[in-house]
């Protein structure tokens, strides 16, 4: 059995239609049971040390930030290794990672491994170029995407097929009026 891992996104279930294929053959965490989202913090606790302290400790974190609307207009990419989809406004899905970090501060996002985190929807990672850029063509036909962000999600799993689940839905605050 893998190691159990959790981690703290948000979920775009609008982006699935464009997405879900692509990401199916081109994104191993589909596989793994992970939708389409936009990563605020992995990984997060291992999964035994989560207790009610840490769920509202959390939950505190993600409601200072208020709900917003996001539109994935846009297909980038990491280098050759990963396409992905770019959501505009990505300051709130910053201000996400901060606030959570900064309760978890054991937690830095991706291990440490990266000094400004970029907010995206993965849709292929690692895959065959020329595969990663028939997903870029057929996902940029299908934009602009929008969205309402309205909460994020404590997920746990491993690299098993379809053992990521949501643990806990945490309600973002609030929209700005």
């Amino acid at each position: 059995m893998s190691k159990l891992e959790s981690a703290v996104i948000v979920a775009v279930p609008e982006a699935e239609r464009a997405v879900s294929s692509w990401r199916a053959r081109l994104d191993p965490a589909a596989g793994w049971g992970v939708p389409a989202h936009v990563t605020v913090l992995y990984p997060f606790l291992p999964p035994a040390e989560i207790d009610n302290a840490v769920l509202e400790h959390l939950a505190a974190a993600v409601a200072a930030v208020p709900a917003f609307d996001c539109t994935l207009a846009r297909v980038s990419w990491f280098g050759a290794a990963v396409v992905w989809l770019d959501p505009d406004p990505a300051e709130p899905f910053r201000e996400l990672t901060a606030r959570v970090w900064r309760g978890f501060p054991q937690c830095p996002p991706y291990g440490g491994q990266h000094a400004e985190p970029i907010p995206h929807l993965t849709v292929g990672v690692g895959a065959a170029l020329s595969d990663m850029r028939n997903a870029e063509r057929s996902v940029q036909a299908q934009l602009p995407i929008r969205a309402r962000v309205t909460l994020a999600r404590l997920i746990c799993g491993s690299t098993e097929p379809n053992s990521w689940h949501t643990v806990q839905h945490l309600p973002l605050g609030p929209a700005d009026v």
